[in-house]
């Protein structure tokens, strides 16, 4: 069950909407299901014209604030709403809404049970799956009300109420969560054509980004070499050189007067502020701070055998062991941040939307309750690190093929994240066995990942003979006819007069490369 806190002025036009048609004519003759009163004492009458007539029910509530001597809360009407989950939970009764609104009075401190003083509400029922509560924030006994903390005990009377009836369970208000797009976002997205809003776009940017490098310093300026991203530092008033927080915002994405609509990182995600980021690249006890080497364009060893996804399949591998035969929790949670970090990686060098949309779900299951912060490990820190180099490999000259460097690499991260989703518990638990199932369809679906341009490969090498046991798009038919090769011109030949029957000639200075271009 989920229940949304919002604070209003006006408890009368907040009642006429709620006993109106709605927006799009949803509301079908909403009844009071409890409130203060009994409920059939506060049903509005019908009016001449077949609209509730909500005023003395708006006045009933509005009585103990016009009765407080002092102003009191800008903003004195509290409004929650309570869904249930649509698919899988069952349609609850008038009395058990009943007994929902006033549990969740109770737990809110807005209106205990046995206490004659307390606020004055009321609990309107609009769908089997849904109903709203009403409340204005002055006490009838003329003592102020403290609403300190509602959202997160709110949150917790939904908990309760779900063991008590039975209902979907939902995470804990832990601060774990991501901010989710207002709808006033998702309606834009949907009106300017795009498939989700720039608040979710720019989190995985974002997050692609902080797990590509090792410092804040890299972190900002690899962001603002992003040419999809606006990036906007805050400098420090005291020290001049210390950077305490930045801002991007999305090509394109502007308001009425054209200007960009900024995102700060706390606004993005939990743990992509720079505090949050600051800690998770600190380096383990016996490593020094240092940054990602850049891409040289030399070839490595496993460049040359084109084999560089074993080595960071062998680091999965290697984090998975440590995670079964360890009971460190700091360990383990040092390794959920890592893995997260090598999902956002491997999204990036695919190009692949479902790989991070995998990324995306298992971001909530690496992060710590309340912001905690967990003890680097050499064991994180040494996936990090080699998911950052060989991510770098991927990008220069002469990587494998997609398709297949994208299987292997699969298999080695289902191993792990489902091995993570086993010790796991609750929503985290949850939000990794959504991304191995992700994962997993990844890997049963047919055809190389999505926008990717694979390399072509050689006629005679193994990797094509190779594809052939793998799930990857058919190879084009070999010709029967082998292709002439082109002849090379002499080294210092004069360039030749175009041929009349032709047209044109052959210059000395053309050659013809039967290397595939990779770049």
């Amino acid at each position: 069950m989920i229940g949304k806190v919002t604070r209003g002025q006006r408890v009368a036009g907040l009642l006429a909407y709620l006993f109106g048609p709605g927006r799009a004519n949803e509301h079908v003759d909403p009844p009071v299901v409890a409130g203060f009163r009994h409920p059939a004492a506060m049903e509005p009458p019908m009016a001449h014209d077949e609209r509730r007539d909500v005023r003395r029910l708006a006045a009933l509530l509005n009585s103990p604030l016009d009765a407080q001597p002092r102003k009191g809360f800008v903003q004195p009407v509290w409004h929650c709403g309570m869904r249930t989950a649509p698919p899988g939970d069952r349609g609850l009764s008038d009395d058990e809404w009943a007994e929902i609104a006033e549990e969740l009075m109770h737990r809110t401190g807005l209106a205990p049970r046995g206490d004659d003083g307390a606020c004055r509400w009321v609990a309107v029922r609009h769908a089997p799956d849904h109903i709203h509560l009403v409340v204005t924030l002055a006490r009838e006994d003329s003592r102020w009300v403290s609403i300190h903390g509602d959202h997160y005990k709110v949150r917790a009377a939904c908990r309760a109420i779900e063991q008590r009836f039975g209902l979907t369970v939902t995470a804990p208000a832990d601060r774990t969560a991501a901010p989710r797009p207002t709808r006033a976002e998702t309606e834009h997205a949907g009106r300017t054509g795009r498939r989700e809003p720039p608040r979710a776009t720019l989190r995985r940017l974002v997050s692609q980004t902080a797990a590509g490098t090792s410092s804040v310093g890299g972190f900002l300026t690899d962001l603002d070499t992003d040419r999809r991203v606006t990036v906007r530092v805050r400098y420090s008033p005291c020290d001049p050189g210390a950077v305490t927080g930045y801002a991007v915002a999305l090509h394109g994405h502007t308001d009425r007067d054209g200007n960009p609509i900024w995102f700060s990182g706390g606004k993005l995600a939990p743990d992509l502020t720079i505090p949050q980021l600051r800690r998770r690249y600190t380096p383990p006890p016996g490593h020094t701070q240092r940054e990602t080497p850049a891409p040289t364009g030399h070839a490595t060893h496993s460049q040359d055998t084109g084999e560089w996804y074993e080595e960071l399949n062998m680091a999965v591998a290697a984090a998975r062991r440590v995670y079964l035969n360890t009971r460190d929790a700091q360990v383990r949670a040092d390794l959920n941040r890592a893995t997260a970090d090598t999902l956002h990686l491997a999204a990036r060098v695919f190009d692949d939307p479902g790989l991070g949309q995998a990324a995306d779900l298992f971001d909530r299951a690496a992060r710590q309750p309340y912001l905690r912060t967990p003890t680097p490990t050499r064991y994180g820190y040494a996936l990090r690190q080699a998911a950052r180099i060989h991510a770098l490999d991927a990008a220069r000259r002469r990587r494998p093929d997609p398709a297949i460097a994208l299987l292997h690499l699969l298999a080695a991260l289902i191993d792990l994240v489902q091995t993570i989703a086993d010790v796991l518990h609750d929503h985290q638990a949850t939000a990794a066995r959504h991304a191995a199932d992700r994962l997993a369809a990844l890997r049963a679906s047919p055809g190389p990942p999505q926008r990717v341009a694979p390399p072509r490969p050689r006629p005679d090498t193994a990797a094509v003979l190779a594809a052939g046991d793998f799930p990857t798009a058919p190879l084009p038919p070999r010709s029967s006819t082998p292709p002439r090769r082109p002849r090379r011109p002499a080294p210092h030949a004069r360039p030749q007069p175009p041929s009349p029957e032709t047209g044109h000639g052959r210059h000395a200075n053309q050659t013809t490369s039967l290397r595939p271009n990779t770049h």
